[in-house]
């Protein structure tokens, strides 16, 4: 019998207008999983989100690796929790294999960092998820966009677009949180840690 799948979310805010946000960094990544799968993200029943099942990475003797429902929220950032919260319902998925990738203005542009639980360093979208979770002992993937220059507020930053001169950097941290995700799921917390934590 075949177990539960893994959950993983990538945050963001809907829309064209906020499709190249930095604050959608999350969502970014889990569009450029579903087109590694040779999949589209398509809206839940159930769930007010885009999901799809896919097989990630290659598991023992060359099988298909383990099973997971990749999405992203169809409502704002600040009430994310609600879409994580029916999904992880209605497929089963333990909080243990629940995976959220998002921004983090804590880490360096480029920076790719892999936790479980601890605070939420006052992003919206992690403090609904663990109000709807009731728990915040979900495992994370944090794509660094560093803080804004200047005084620019944290929010008017998050909220514009990633500079087109950073473009390939931005494109790198995507693939990174690409490859911190099926580490996650193949080979746990600690080898994925230890692959990213050492750059």
């Amino acid at each position: 019998m075949d177990t539960a799948p893994w959950l993983i979310v990538g945050l963001g805010n809907p829309g064209t207008s906020y499709a190249g946000n930095r604050h959608n960094i999350g969502s970014m990544t889990i569009a450029e999983l579903a087109q590694g799968a040779s999949t589209t993200l398509k809206q839940h029943k159930s769930a007010r989100a885009r999901a799809a099942e896919v097989r990630l990475g290659t598991g023992a003797g060359g099988l298909p690796g383990p099973r997971a429902v990749i999405a992203t929220p169809m409502t704002y950032m600040n009430v994310s929790g609600g879409p994580v919260a029916g999904l992880a319902q209605f497929y089963k998925v333990a909080l243990e294999q629940i995976i959220i990738v998002h921004d983090e203005l804590d880490l360096e542009p480029g920076q790719v960092r892999l936790k479980r639980g601890g605070g939420e360093g006052g992003h919206n979208g992690l403090r609904s998820i663990s109000q709807s979770l009731g728990s915040k002992d979900y495992l994370r993937v944090r794509l660094g966009i560093g803080r804004p220059p200047g005084r620019q507020d944290p929010a008017d930053y998050v909220l514009s677009d990633f500079p087109a001169r950073d473009r390939e950097q931005t494109l790198l941290l995507i693939g990174d949180g690409v490859d911190a995700v099926n580490d996650l799921v193949n080979l746990g917390l600690e080898s994925a840690q230890q692959r990213f934590h050492s750059r």
